[in-house]
């Protein structure tokens, strides 16, 4: 169970302010706990504090923050069940999408503690004609500065984390704002953090109403600002932004090609697990299935018949793979897209009923284009499906849209996994599997509407550090 309340943790200190801000059961609709709500002024002193932890930040050695970081992991595995269970809560996430989140959390500030003792420069060679002759060049990367974070409903821990944890390996000070529906996560994160010795002002972690944190977006105190969620909020937000680095991990519409050569008994598990996972709510979740005509029928036949076989319910059930979506109006929202699919002429091969927050989880064939449920981002339990005949004209579709996140090719055949690479308009082409798969070191992030910018631990460190010359002349003599 969820404590009764939580404060926010304003400049590395827990402030119990108010109890303004209701977090609900998912699953149930009742009010799980309640969290202190920051206002502007509050945001204003977190800025403040940042920019005073600047330097004491910078100054860290490299094996004192590497030491904040192994103490954040030993903490988050000593209270996984706990972490787990806020996730099942707040997010109505199934527990066991819960727990692998929570290793995801581990596995992000492990890696974060081994590149924070591995942020290297190099040696440029500058003698590169006579007037040069007798200079060296050294460059060094060192924190940008202030950081402004805003993280998603979908992933609480790990998408915080992803922001969270380079900041503290490059030395950056950061205010972060979780998601107003899912902050418990991020709070939970704040309280181990204030464990440890980083310098006063290094973390505010400050849920607020969207209306209300213009601050972390348009300040210029910042150096760098991180978000993750909507394509119109991002580029608005972006549009704001002024002279800081801006980094977005927006939407998708995630696409998978199932070739003629697949075994389709993993395929059909993969996509499954790909398009329906967390409720389908991940902006890498399978959306769009490309079968090859040679098996489309079989591919089909199977995935109805998998996804029939899911099980739907209370998110704390071990059984339970489908849980609630976050809110009844996104339920709403995306039943209304299924039924306008099936409207415009596209076929419903199984689910598309709602209960509340509840959605089935629903395959569609042939939805025509111009429907919201092929060209926009679903974002929960939806997939669509096509068949093709040609390779070239499959990723022709692919690429037939606003997105470019990532996309998963089941192909045997390495010239036409060479092709997909060359050719997707993608940030990733995942070989033999679904686009929704994601490890926490590679460098992650879109093209197109899908975003600007890459995360992964070591990519992430590159956008918050700046790269600085040192030219040094040796008198000839």
């Amino acid at each position: 169970m969820l404590r009764e309340s939580y404060p926010y943790y304003l400049a590395n200190e827990a402030v119990a302010a108010n109890t303004d801000l209701e977090v609900l059961d998912k699953y149930s609709g009742d009010v799980a706990t309640r969290v202190a709500l920051a206002a502007t002024e509050t945001i204003d002193r977190a800025i403040d504090w940042a920019v005073k932890a600047e330097k004491p930040m910078a100054a860290m050695a490299p094996y004192e923050r590497q030491a904040v970081l192994n103490h954040c992991v030993t903490r988050f595995k000593e209270r996984y069940d706990e972490l787990a269970e806020a996730l099942c809560i707040e997010a109505g996430k199934p527990i066991g999408d819960a727990r692998g989140e929570v290793t995801r959390l581990i596995d992000t500030f492990q890696v974060a503690a081994e590149e924070s003792v591995r942020i290297d420069g190099e040696v440029i060679n500058l003698e590169i004609s006579p007037r040069a002759r007798g200079y060296r060049g050294f460059v060094k990367r060192v924190p940008v500065g202030a950081c402004s974070f805003i993280s998603p409903f979908n992933f609480p821990l790990n998408l915080a984390a992803h922001k969270v944890a380079p900041a503290i390996a490059a030395g950056c000070p950061f205010v972060l704002k979780p998601a107003s529906r899912t902050p418990v996560g991020a709070l939970i994160i704040a309280e181990v953090l204030a464990e440890t010795d980083l310098p006063k002002g290094a973390f505010s972690v400050l849920p607020c109403h969207r209306e209300g944190a213009d601050l972390f977006t348009v300040d210029d105190r910042f150096k760098l600002l991180s978000f993750t969620g909507s394509p119109a909020v991002g580029w608005d937000l972006k549009a704001r932004a002024g002279r800081k680095k801006v980094v977005l991990e927006l939407g998708g519409n995630a696409a998978c090609v199932v070739d003629a050569d697949t075994d389709l008994d993993d395929a059909v598990e993969r996509l499954v697990f790909g398009a329906f996972y967390q409720s389908g709510q991940s902006c890498i979740g399978v959306q769009r299935i490309y079968g090859h005509s040679s098996i489309y029928a079989e591919l089909k036949r199977r995935l109805v018949e998998r996804t029939r076989q899911l099980v739907k319910g209370d998110p704390h059930d071990e059984e339970t793979f489908i849980g609630p979506m976050i809110s009844e109006g996104e339920a709403t929202r995306l039943h209304n897209w299924i039924r306008e699919g099936v409207e415009q002429g596209g076929t419903l091969l199984c689910g598309g009923e709602r209960d509340g927050a509840m959605l089935d989880p629903t395959l569609l064939e042939n939805v025509p284009r111009g429907c919201a449920v092929v060209e926009e981002e679903a974002f929960g339990p939806v997939a669509v499906l096509e068949s093709f005949e040609d390779f070239d004209d499959v990723l022709a579709r692919v690429n037939d849209s606003a997105f470019g996140l990532q996309t998963g090719i089941f192909t045997r055949d390495l010239y036409r996994a060479q092709k997909a690479w060359d050719q997707l308009e993608v940030g990733g082409v995942i070989i033999g599997d679904v686009p929704s798969w994601r490890v926490d070191n590679m460098p992650y992030g879109g093209v197109k509407d899908s975003g600007l910018g890459r995360e992964g631990i070591r990519w992430a460190i590159a956008d918050m550090t700046e790269e600085r010359l040192l030219a040094i002349r040796t008198p000839a003599g």
